[in-house]
Protein backbone atom coordinates (compact mmCIF):
# COMPACT_ATOMS: atom_id res chain seq x y z
CA UNK A 1 0.00 0.00 0.00
CA UNK A 2 1.23 3.58 -1.00
CA UNK A 3 0.62 6.52 1.87
CA UNK A 4 1.09 9.83 1.36
CA UNK A 5 2.65 11.91 4.00
CA UNK A 6 2.32 15.26 4.39
CA UNK A 7 3.06 17.82 7.35
CA UNK A 8 3.47 21.75 8.27
CA UNK A 9 1.90 22.96 4.43
CA UNK A 10 1.21 26.35 6.78
CA UNK A 11 -1.53 27.63 4.32
CA UNK A 12 0.46 27.18 1.48
CA UNK A 13 -2.11 26.15 -1.37
CA UNK A 14 0.31 26.67 -4.18
CA UNK A 15 2.23 23.10 -2.72
CA UNK A 16 -0.89 21.72 -1.41
CA UNK A 17 -1.96 21.42 -5.02
CA UNK A 18 1.27 20.46 -5.82
CA UNK A 19 1.17 17.72 -3.61
CA UNK A 20 -2.63 16.20 -4.25
CA UNK A 21 -1.56 15.76 -7.81
CA UNK A 22 1.31 13.40 -7.16
CA UNK A 23 -0.57 11.85 -4.36
CA UNK A 24 -3.41 11.22 -7.32
CA UNK A 25 -0.61 10.45 -9.94
CA UNK A 26 0.79 7.61 -7.94
CA UNK A 27 -2.55 6.39 -7.03
CA UNK A 28 -1.56 6.54 -3.14
CA UNK A 29 -4.76 5.01 -0.68
CA UNK A 30 -4.23 7.43 2.14
CA UNK A 31 -2.78 10.68 2.73
CA UNK A 32 -1.42 11.27 6.49
CA UNK A 33 -1.17 14.86 7.45
CA UNK A 34 0.75 15.65 10.13
CA UNK A 35 -0.40 19.07 11.36
CA UNK A 36 0.04 22.93 10.75
CA UNK A 37 -2.64 22.99 7.96
CA UNK A 38 -2.99 26.80 9.65
CA UNK A 39 -6.44 27.63 8.09
CA UNK A 40 -9.74 25.89 6.93
CA UNK A 41 -9.44 26.71 2.97
CA UNK A 42 -6.61 24.92 2.68
CA UNK A 43 -8.75 21.61 3.68
CA UNK A 44 -10.57 21.21 0.08
CA UNK A 45 -7.79 20.43 -2.03
CA UNK A 46 -7.41 17.23 -0.72
CA UNK A 47 -11.10 16.45 -1.95
CA UNK A 48 -11.05 13.31 -3.71
CA UNK A 49 -8.55 11.68 -1.61
CA UNK A 50 -8.84 9.73 2.01
CA UNK A 51 -7.37 11.69 4.17
CA UNK A 52 -6.40 11.58 7.53
CA UNK A 53 -4.95 14.53 9.90
CA UNK A 54 -4.15 15.40 13.47
CA UNK A 55 -4.10 19.28 14.39
CA UNK A 56 -0.62 21.14 14.92
CA UNK A 57 0.35 24.00 17.47
CA UNK A 58 -0.10 26.53 14.79
CA UNK A 59 -3.50 25.65 13.55
CA UNK A 60 -6.49 28.37 13.61
CA UNK A 61 -10.29 27.90 13.82
CA UNK A 62 -10.37 24.13 14.84
CA UNK A 63 -14.24 24.32 14.52
CA UNK A 64 -13.68 25.22 10.79
CA UNK A 65 -11.27 23.08 10.30
CA UNK A 66 -13.05 19.82 11.15
CA UNK A 67 -16.05 21.45 9.41
CA UNK A 68 -14.15 21.44 5.96
CA UNK A 69 -13.27 17.73 6.52
CA UNK A 70 -16.39 16.89 6.67
CA UNK A 71 -16.93 18.47 3.98
CA UNK A 72 -14.99 16.81 2.14
CA UNK A 73 -15.30 13.19 3.73
CA UNK A 74 -11.63 13.31 5.26
CA UNK A 75 -11.13 11.98 8.90
CA UNK A 76 -9.94 14.02 11.85
CA UNK A 77 -8.23 12.64 14.43
CA UNK A 78 -7.61 15.20 17.08
CA UNK A 79 -4.14 16.00 18.81
CA UNK A 80 -3.28 12.58 18.41
CA UNK A 81 -4.22 9.39 16.07
CA UNK A 82 -3.30 5.56 15.98
CA UNK A 83 -4.39 4.50 12.15
CA UNK A 84 -4.22 0.84 10.86
CA UNK A 85 -3.40 0.25 7.37
CA UNK A 86 -1.71 -2.40 5.49
CA UNK A 87 -1.87 -4.41 8.88
CA UNK A 88 0.33 -1.96 9.94
CA UNK A 89 -0.69 0.45 12.97
CA UNK A 90 0.60 4.22 12.43
CA UNK A 91 1.12 6.84 15.27
CA UNK A 92 0.07 10.18 13.51
CA UNK A 93 1.38 12.94 15.97
CA UNK A 94 2.43 16.62 14.67
CA UNK A 95 5.52 16.85 17.29
CA UNK A 96 5.00 19.45 19.00
CA UNK A 97 6.52 17.86 22.44
CA UNK A 98 9.59 15.95 21.26
CA UNK A 99 9.50 13.85 24.14
CA UNK A 100 5.77 13.03 23.34
CA UNK A 101 7.37 12.39 19.89
CA UNK A 102 10.17 10.59 21.00
CA UNK A 103 8.24 8.25 23.18
CA UNK A 104 6.04 7.29 20.59
CA UNK A 105 8.71 6.26 18.33
CA UNK A 106 10.37 4.40 21.08
CA UNK A 107 7.42 2.75 22.61
CA UNK A 108 7.59 -0.46 20.53
CA UNK A 109 3.96 -0.22 19.94
CA UNK A 110 3.75 0.98 16.05
CA UNK A 111 5.13 -0.11 13.11
CA UNK A 112 5.36 3.66 11.71
CA UNK A 113 5.24 7.01 13.55
CA UNK A 114 4.50 9.83 11.49
CA UNK A 115 5.06 13.25 12.58
CA UNK A 116 5.73 17.03 12.10
CA UNK A 117 6.69 20.51 13.73
CA UNK A 118 10.75 20.76 12.90
CA UNK A 119 10.45 21.25 9.09
CA UNK A 120 13.15 18.86 8.77
CA UNK A 121 12.59 15.52 6.78
CA UNK A 122 13.35 12.43 8.75
CA UNK A 123 13.79 8.27 8.42
CA UNK A 124 14.96 6.26 10.78
CA UNK A 125 14.34 2.85 12.28
CA UNK A 126 14.04 3.47 16.51
CA UNK A 127 13.88 -0.28 17.35
CA UNK A 128 11.76 -2.06 14.97
CA UNK A 129 9.90 1.21 14.56
CA UNK A 130 9.90 3.69 11.45
CA UNK A 131 9.90 7.22 12.38
CA UNK A 132 9.28 9.68 9.43
CA UNK A 133 9.02 13.26 9.37
CA UNK A 134 7.74 14.52 5.10
CA UNK A 135 9.39 17.79 5.97
CA UNK A 136 7.60 21.25 5.59
CA UNK A 137 5.10 21.36 2.27
CA UNK A 138 5.45 24.88 2.65
CA UNK A 139 9.19 25.24 2.58
CA UNK A 140 9.86 28.59 4.20
CA UNK A 141 11.96 29.73 1.36
CA UNK A 142 13.95 26.44 1.57
CA UNK A 143 13.10 22.69 0.77
CA UNK A 144 9.11 22.35 0.48
CA UNK A 145 8.42 18.08 0.78
CA UNK A 146 6.15 15.62 0.85
CA UNK A 147 6.84 11.89 1.51
CA UNK A 148 5.86 8.11 0.00
CA UNK A 149 5.94 5.30 2.25
CA UNK A 150 5.08 2.11 1.23
CA UNK A 151 3.85 -0.25 3.60
CA UNK A 152 5.13 -3.63 1.82
CA UNK A 153 8.51 -2.60 1.65
CA UNK A 154 8.63 0.07 4.40
CA UNK A 155 10.22 2.68 2.14
CA UNK A 156 10.20 5.87 2.45
CA UNK A 157 10.54 8.24 -0.88
CA UNK A 158 10.72 12.26 -0.54
CA UNK A 159 9.51 14.48 -3.22
CA UNK A 160 10.76 17.65 -3.49
CA UNK A 161 7.82 20.11 -4.04
CA UNK A 162 9.71 23.54 -5.00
Amino acid sequence: MLIGLIADSHDHVRHIQKAVKIFKERNVELVLHAGDFCSPFTIPPFEGLTLKGVFGNNDGDHYLILQKFSEIGATHLGSFGEVTADQKTIALYHGTDMPITEALEQAGKYDVVVSGHTHEKKVEFVGNTLAVNPGTAHGFDGESSIALLDTDTMDVAFIELN
